[in-house]
């Protein structure tokens, strides 16, 4: 019967290497800045992450509404264009 043992050290050992080297290059993509735009007009309720002028705040999580159109997410760089009813910024006060 053959040892294995050498085999097996080597197995775990590439498993090791390739975890890490999957756990490195996941690191290195979630450090890459992306940039964010307000997106206007999207929100659920309770869910925006700022600004709700018809009550007064700059708070996160003020919006009382779905789709309230003074409250915003911050949303990846050109996505709010390709939302129904979604503005890159707040209406404007009559």
């Amino acid at each position: 019967m053959k040892d294995n043992g050498n085999l097996h050290k080597a197995m775990a050992t590439s498993a090791l290497v390739a975890a890490l080297s999957l756990a490195t290059a996941g690191g290195v993509l979630a450090q890459a800045k992306v940039e964010m735009e307000e997106c206007y007009g999207i929100v659920k309720a309770g869910q925006n992450d700022c600004a709700v002028e018809s009550l007064g705040s700059t708070c996160a999580g003020t919006s009382k509404v779905d789709r309230q159109v003074d409250a915003y997410l911050l949303v990846p760089k050109g996505t709010c264009a390709k939302i129904a009813g979604a503005a890159l910024a707040p209406p404007k006060k009559a």
